[in-house]
């Protein structure tokens, strides 16, 4: 194979699904992909950066990703791998993504699928087995595709508890008015599945249902994307092409991740929403929209109108409806109503695993950083490791990110469990514990601000000089 890291193979895909393979040994990249072409439209790529452009030049996204947790520019740490994760999960939600890493501690297993990975494969693997597991996830894919299709005029937000049925008659209450909706939540939550429930339920029904994450565009490409663009207005323009605004025509248009639109795009949206113009990039004639906007954010958008970072009378647009969706851990026992919903979907014909009593108690005091999209790849992972068997509490533990729970009202006691079972690992070291969780905090604070150290700090409280002086000490002073 004469590809090299980044190019997309020329071949005719057919059938064939898209497969992204994400590593930056030239080796491996070699000897899996003569292997992964024979079943896959196979694209390559050697970094986080390279991997996102190719992405933005997919006219559909890719079914699967294949992907290294030790990407460069820092090879030998997890940091870029995991942050891969959230970049395509934000580019397709639907993915799945599986992880071939040689860095295959358990924390770093847990964490990445915490994340929303859906299978952990270590360095070296059986190439048939991988093979196998691939398929899997495939049959996993077309598992949901006939739910949805089964559903798709129908109620698909799932539980019983009182926070979802609130969810509920809101979604129904704010269906069908014309005004925008932000919908609020934490990863993980379902808010697209919201925003699809707010158009089906509507009088828009029957016309478009597009989605686009403005995360996962540069901002120049987003507004290609969002406007669209005529003939020769910049370079590689060879014809005039229609953005989601018109495409979209009079369905519903939802914005995702609308936190991280550039300042300049929060003007141009603003004007669609206050009169519904909007121009193509390199037209001088305003163009109507009839879409009905419909947003989502998981950050705090009072907070970056106080920063500066989100315009305050788009804000003001953009809320007029709010949604909160809840997270799991506050559903009451809508996490064991969810898992059964899995275990069903995802049987492909096997026998259903159970959940032992203290697996099932367990399961009921974890707090699920992942969410729902955490559940369900637990359920698929129990359900391909123990089908027809009863799941034990320790089998169940293996699975779960107890780490991650925090030190709060709720989840004081599980904190308190997991730090004695810390202490009584021989490999405990404080230093080392309490340096994960500082450069945790750290990583996830410069994600928030797109490497922006000032924006970082104020995140965390302290100030840029310090920021910089913790990230030396950390190792993670090329990062920012």
């Amino acid at each position: 194979m004469s590809e090299t890291s980044g190019s997309v193979l020329e071949q005719d895909p057919g059938s064939k699904p898209r497969l992204l393979l994400v590593d930056d040994d030239p080796l491996i990249v070699e000897s899996l992909g003569l292997v992964l072409q024979e079943h896959y439209s196979l694209t390559t790529a050697g970094t986080r950066k390279q991997t996102n452009k190719i992405l933005q030049t997919f006219t559909e996204p890719p079914a699967l990703a294949l992907i290294d947790l030790g990407l460069p520019p820092k090879p030998h740490s997890v940091e870029e791998g995991f942050a891969l994760i959230h970049d395509l999960l934000g580019f397709n939600r639907n993915i799945k993504i599986l992880i071939l890493s040689g860095q295959s501690e358990q924390e770093n297993i847990r964490h990445a699928l915490t994340l929303g990975a859906v299978d952990f494969i270590s360095k070296p693997c059986d190439v048939t087995l991988l093979l196998a597991r691939l398929q899997h996830q495939l049959m996993m894919l077309e598992a949901e595709q006939v739910e949805q299709d089964k559903h798709a005029q129908g109620d698909r937000l799932q539980g019983d508890s009182r926070a979802v049925k609130t969810l509920k008659s809101l979604v129904e209450q704010f269906a069908d008015t014309p005004y925008p909706v932000l919908i609020e939540g934490e990863s993980g939550v379902g808010k697209e599945l919201v925003a699809e429930s707010l158009h089906v339920m509507s009088s828009r029904s029957g016309a478009r249902f597009l989605t686009i994450n403005c995360a996962a565009f540069s901002a120049d490409l987003l507004e290609a994307q969002l406007f669209g663009y005529c003939k020769g207005a910049f370079t590689g323009a060879t014809s005039n092409k229609a953005g989601f605004f018109e495409e979209t025509d009079k369905g519903s248009l939802f914005l995702d991740e609308i936190g991280d639109l550039s300042l300049d795009l929060q003007s141009k949206l603003l004007r669609v929403l206050e009169n519904g113009e909007y121009y193509r990039i390199g037209e001088t004639q305003p163009r109507k929209s009839r879409a009905r906007i419909i947003a989502a954010t998981n950050r705090d958008l009072k907070e970056s109108v106080s920063s500066g970072e989100f315009r305050q009378d788009l804000y003001h647009r953009l809320s007029v409806l709010t949604i909160f969706v809840p997270p799991l851990r506050e559903r009451e026992d809508d996490a064991l109503l969810l898992l059964n919903y899995f275990r069903k979907l995802y049987a492909q014909g096997n026998p259903l695993f159970k959940l032992s009593d203290s697996a099932t108690a367990l399961l009921k005091n974890y707090s699920f950083p992942g969410n729902i999209r955490e559940l369900r790849n637990i359920v698929i992972r129990l359900g391909a490791k123990y089908p027809g068997k009863v799941v034990s509490a320790e089998q169940l533990e293996s699975e779960l990110e107890l780490s991650k729970v925090q030190p709060d009202d709720k989840h004081d006691r599980d904190f308190d469990e997991f730090i004695k079972r810390e202490l009584h690992s021989k490999e405990f070291k404080l230093d080392q514990s309490m340096g994960n969780w500082e450069r945790r905090y750290i990583n996830i604070a410069l994600e928030m601000s797109d490497g922006n150290l000032s924006k970082a700090a104020r995140l965390l409280g302290v100030n840029r000089t310090t920021l910089y002086s913790r990230m030396e000490r950390l190792g993670m002073e090329d990062q920012g």
